[in-house]
């Protein structure tokens, strides 16, 4: 796994495998298309938005926090 979580990526892919798009997300958002493109562009966004946005796309991407840190507990720690 990289060294950090690239939460926007992952958002991206996400809507990418739904097919839907930013705009049909900004909707959902109640905000404007530019911030969800900026939102993508992120490597990291408060998590408050992060559970909106698993909320709407029903899926956790929380996980791939608590993932990341599993893998890099032990190396962390030294």
């Amino acid at each position: 796994m990289n060294n950090e979580v690239h939460i926007g990526k992952l958002i991206q892919q996400k809507l990418k495998e739904q097919e839907r798009s930013g705009a049909w997300l900004a909707r959902k958002l109640f905000t404007d298309p530019s911030n969800v493109s900026k939102i993508i562009r992120k490597q990291h966004i408060d998590t408050g938005l992060l559970l909106r946005i698993s909320n709407i796309l029903n899926f956790d991407f929380f996980q791939y926090y608590s993932d990341f840190y599993k893998e890099n507990k032990i190396s962390m720690a030294e």
